[in-house]
């Protein structure tokens, strides 16, 4: 996914684009963008950027409530689109599936989803048996991550126990 539509800007059919590049106004770089089934197809061009969001024309969209009919479209473009990661980069949809593994190879389970809340990004990692696992995907709890291999080395911490407290007891 490369953006979500969030809303109109203005009355005469511009919507505002949360985009998950690095700059906003890459998104109109990949051609025409589509929604997650593909079934629908959207020509940008972004007209500027405001408060880390992209303004864009979407080609078709006229007015003010057309653009609001779009709110909350995620936008699309087919992987091939995409440059290849650099070194050390990684795209957040090849974490998912990846195995969790600790240093040592005990499995942990598998990533589930890649969520982020605004802190930044999570690994929701499911355990057979056990709850799912929430990490920061960030030093120290996620290290070595390898695609090719179908791995990420994770070092989550120790889980505490939490036990009820008796009513009247300190």
């Amino acid at each position: 996914m490369l953006g979500v539509v969030t809303g109109a800007h203005g009355v005469r059919g511009e919507v505002k684009v949360k985009a998950f590049t690095s700059d906003p106004r890459a998104l109109a770089r990949y051609g025409a963008l589509t929604d997650a089934s593909g079934a629908r197809s959207f020509a940008l061009q972004v007209r500027g950027a405001a408060r880390g969001l992209a303004i864009a024309r979407i080609e078709g969209v006229d007015t003010r409530d057309a653009a609001e009919a779009l709110k909350g479209i995620e936008l699309f473009v087919p992987r091939a689109k995409l440059p290849r990661p650099r070194r050390g980069e990684v795209y957040i949809a090849d974490l998912v599936g990846l195995r969790a593994v600790t240093a040592a190879g005990d499995e942990v389970g598998r990533v589930a989803r890649v969520v982020n809340y605004g802190a930044g990004d999570v690994l929701e990692i499911e355990r057979p048996g056990l709850e799912s696992l929430l990490l920061p995907f960030a030093a120290p709890m996620v290290g070595e991550v390898d695609v090719e291999a179908g791995r990420v080395v994770v070092d989550p911490p120790a889980e505490v126990e939490a036990r009820g407290e008796e009513p009247g007891q300190p």
